[in-house]
């Protein structure tokens, strides 16, 4: 379920004008833009693009570039834009740094026709394809697996087939104990097997060999490319368990990490954040909100909070 708490009503035009305000005079209104703009769904924010451009001829999410810092200019940045091109500048950015953790994600984490429509948002904002510079950005065995996964078209369905899933677990099995981790074999089964079926597969997996795949593949986590398979891993077979592990990371005194902080809250707040939430609270008894006010600050501090319901926000 979704955190973000939004009016079934909105007047944009009135929007528009709040924005405008708080844009403008001697210093800019951080917190009226947050009341507006972390109070609106994708639909809502979408019709307020369009009337501030009507109404004052210039685009909403440029005169934000001018007027915010920091953070909180990076997380309203990608709130504002449409979820598929948010998506899309995401996955750009990712490449660039060659934070492949952040691709493997973003082609994992949603459904086929979703990354479909993110890889088509990618073409049209930066003309060429996803595929074009996951290979130009990446060499050997990384690549391998990055393109297999940006190029894959799952067959979305909820049947299973055991015997499969007990063999290709064998196959698995066998290439993590011999530490053939980039077979041809393990990335064919990764790379493009529906997700229910890789579930199943894990499974049985864990069934016939006693531990998780994950735990196998942990010890031997300091290849870039067995973490890169095991965030694979991760990705299709516990979505919420993972972005939970991944916000308690970057929320960690050891390695905080804004960015990672707010790429998990801006993509997940209509989607499943509040199950993220409970989720974090069970793991660490401690609330997200809670674990957010101690450790952020400022109005970078009250948009997240606000897209994650927290109360008086």
């Amino acid at each position: 379920m979704a955190t973000l708490i939004a009016p079934f009503s909105t007047d944009p035009i009135a929007d528009a004008q709040a924005l405008r305000k708080a844009c403008e005079g001697w210093g800019t209104d951080e917190k009226g833009i947050i009341e507006v703009i972390g109070h609106r769904n994708e639909a809502q924010l979408k019709l307020i693009r369009e009337a501030y451009t009507e109404q004052y001829g210039e685009d909403l999410i440029r005169r934000f570039e001018k007027e915010l810092s920091g953070d909180l200019e990076k997380a309203v940045y990608r709130w504002m834009h449409e979820p598929l091109d948010r998506q899309a500048i995401l996955a750009n950015v990712a490449v660039k740094k060659g934070d492949y953790k952040v691709i493997v994600e973003l082609s994992c984490l949603p459904c086929s026709e979703e990354f479909l429509g993110i890889r088509r948002a990618y073409q049209a904002r930066y003309k060429h394809s996803l595929e074009e510079d996951v290979a130009s950005h990446s060499t050997g065995e990384i690549r391998r697996l990055l393109l297999l996964l940006v190029s894959a078209y799952r067959h979305e369905t909820k049947e299973t087939d055991a015997r499969l899933a007990e063999a290709e677990a064998e196959i698995l099995h066998k290439a993590i104990k011999d530490k053939e981790f980039s077979h041809d074999e393990v990335l064919r089964i990764v790379g493009t097997r529906s997700k229910a079926q890789l579930v199943a597969t894990f499974f049985r997996y864990q069934d016939v060999y006693g531990d998780s795949i994950i735990k196998r593949l942990e010890a031997n986590k300091d290849k870039e490319f067995v973490r890169l398979l095991e965030t694979t891993i991760e990705c299709i077979w516990s979505t919420k368990e993972y972005l939970e592990s991944v916000v308690r990371e970057a929320l960690s005194k050891k390695g905080r990490n804004e960015d990672v902080l707010t790429r998990v809250i801006v993509t997940r707040a209509e989607r499943d954040l509040r199950e993220i939430k409970e989720l974090y609270y069970k793991r660490n008894s401690v609330t997200l909100e809670d674990a957010i006010g101690k450790e952020i600050r400022g109005d970078y501090k009250t948009f997240l909070l606000t897209l994650l319901g927290a109360e008086g926000y």
